[in-house]
């Protein structure tokens, strides 16, 4: 039994071998191993960086080749078991992203790959934003404060300042919105300049916020609603008469003019008639009917015979009215 463990185990690292070995004797390259060796995974612009390269065992000369989303970027030949190395300048955004290495012996089918190291390009921040729905506020009031960088790489880290105290905890934002703080107006210490200030990965690199000054809100008096109340019904007012004038007042006055113009019956007359000597006592007028444009009104004269005088008859007249 402990014969056939030896030989089991003796075969087992036999057939080991062989897979190792190519078809010319050469010891088969493993998976190679990526590596950064100088630099950082978040870069900035026209930073550099070393990246490394080994498959171990292997037989060399071994070809290792650097690839960016499965697109050559370098290829290097070691003709020893030293790792190939690569350096990359990063010019634009297009320089990150994912990258592998690829070993195999030249001029032979396959190959293996390793594994994967991601460039993220790194973006400072812009100028930070402080900003609050209301910049008057009262004893005793709750207010808010935010502030936004609208550019830079995340997650930015804000804090805010009264003065140069702080007044809050540093919040940072793994999404791109604001940082908001809520505070209670106490006391008019409260009130005054307020500053936020936004940092991110970007190596040393910080932005301030303009100011934002809290004011205190008048206290408004209670009669002003009362006073605007009241000047509202008063122009109201203004604006009905203005328009009963053309439609009312005026009609009403033409009226009252054309009731007045015309004569009253009984209406008595002392004016001494031409043709006679009698006096004339009264005159009678008819009523107007609207659709005449004449009115018959008759002059009584009181009549008394003298020597030598014909007496006078009752006189009838038609008028024309017109307006």
């Amino acid at each position: 039994m402990f014969f056939l463990t030896i030989l089991l185990f003796s075969y087992s690292q036999m057939s080991q071998q062989i897979q190792k070995t190519t078809a010319n004797g050469k010891e088969m390259v493993s998976n190679p191993k990526l590596e950064l060796v100088q630099g950082t995974l978040n870069v900035v612009m026209k930073q550099n960086v070393t990246l490394s390269c080994l498959s171990e065992p292997g037989s060399p000369p071994v070809r290792y080749t650097l690839f960016k989303h499965n697109q050559q970027v370098s290829a290097f030949n070691s003709s020893d078991l030293s790792p190939a190395l690569f350096t990359l300048t990063i010019s634009s955004a297009s320089d990150v992203g994912q990258y592998k290495c690829k070993a195999e012996y030249n001029n032979s089918s396959g190959g293996k790959y390793s594994n994967s190291l991601t460039f993220t390009l790194l973006e400072p921040i812009s100028k930070p934003v402080l900003s609050s729905p209301t910049s008057q506020a009262k004893q005793g009031q709750n207010v808010t404060l935010s502030c936004f960088s609208e550019n830079g790489s995340l997650p930015i880290t804000y804090l805010f300042f009264k003065g140069t105290q702080n007044i809050s905890p540093q919040k940072t934002m793994q999404k791109r919105k604001a940082a908001v703080i809520f505070l209670f107006i106490n006391s008019l210490s409260d009130f005054g300049t307020y500053k936020c200030k936004a940092n991110n990965s970007f190596p040393n690199i910080t932005k301030y916020s303009n100011a934002f000054n809290f004011t205190l809100a008048e206290e408004r008096s209670h009669s002003q609603p009362l006073i605007i109340s009241l000047g509202l019904i008063l122009l109201l007012l203004i604006i009905g008469f203005a328009l009963a004038i053309p439609f009312f007042l005026i009609p009403l006055y033409k009226a009252k003019k054309f009731k007045s113009s015309r004569p009253s019956t009984g209406l008595i007359s002392r004016v001494n008639a031409e043709e006679c000597e009698n006096e004339v006592i009264y005159s009678e007028i008819e009523p107007v009917r609207p659709e005449e444009e004449y009115i018959n009104f008759t002059v009584i004269r009181r009549e008394e015979e003298k020597a030598g005088k014909s007496p006078c008859a009752t006189v009838y007249s038609k008028v024309l009215i017109r307006d």
